[in-house]
């Protein structure tokens, strides 16, 4: 393994965990990568002081911001895939945050919408992601917190950018399979 960058990194500090010798021609999708991780360690952490789990409060946020939903618009708006939505849908109306209704104009639909219990938990959720964040830019002038906001959004537009086009392109040929006659 590679040893962490000491104090010669972008950021001037060092990394929580060695960066392994493979990882050197990518160490800003290691970094990337290893945030991530802490982020959502540390959104559990918060989140489950008011019962919810990491992804939970982006589904709420997306309800009370926009009111009740179809599920399949909540997996386009949170980049999600069925499944998971419907497992997370699933557990938010056991826990009495969300409840789920029949479209009036799509039998196969379910609509999804906040009850009052999730409209109290808002400020909660509210004060839990500023916290958050407070605790994610520790040590960062406004500047280098702008800085920074920048620099993601920017991976963010290259990112989906490569998603896009790899979901464009066509698949890889299969050298196992015969072409038909």
């Amino acid at each position: 393994m590679s040893d962490a960058v000491p104090d010669g990194g972008p950021g001037g500090g060092d990394a929580t965990v060695a960066v392994p010798a493979s990882a050197d021609r990518g160490p800003i999708s290691h970094a990337i990568f290893r945030v991530a991780r802490l982020h959502r360690m540390l959104a559990g952490q918060l989140l489950r002081r008011v019962g919810l789990h990491p992804g939970q409060e982006l589904v709420m946020m997306q309800l009370w911001e926009l009111g009740p939903q179809r599920q399949a618009d909540l997996v386009r708006l949170l980049d999600s895939d069925a499944a998971t939505m419907t497992r997370t849908v699933r557990r938010l109306e056991t826990a009495g945050f969300v409840r789920r209704r029949p479209s009036p104009t799509d039998k196969r639909a379910s609509i999804i919408e906040p009850t009052p219990a999730s409209h109290a938990l808002r400020r909660e959720v509210e004060e839990l992601w500023g916290r958050l964040e407070c605790l994610a830019t520790t040590g960062l002038s406004p500047e280098e917190r702008g800085e920074a906001l920048r620099a993601l959004e920017g991976i963010e537009t290259a990112l989906s950018a490569a998603v896009a086009s790899h979901d464009q392109a066509p698949a890889p040929a299969d050298p196992d399979r015969r072409a038909e006659p």
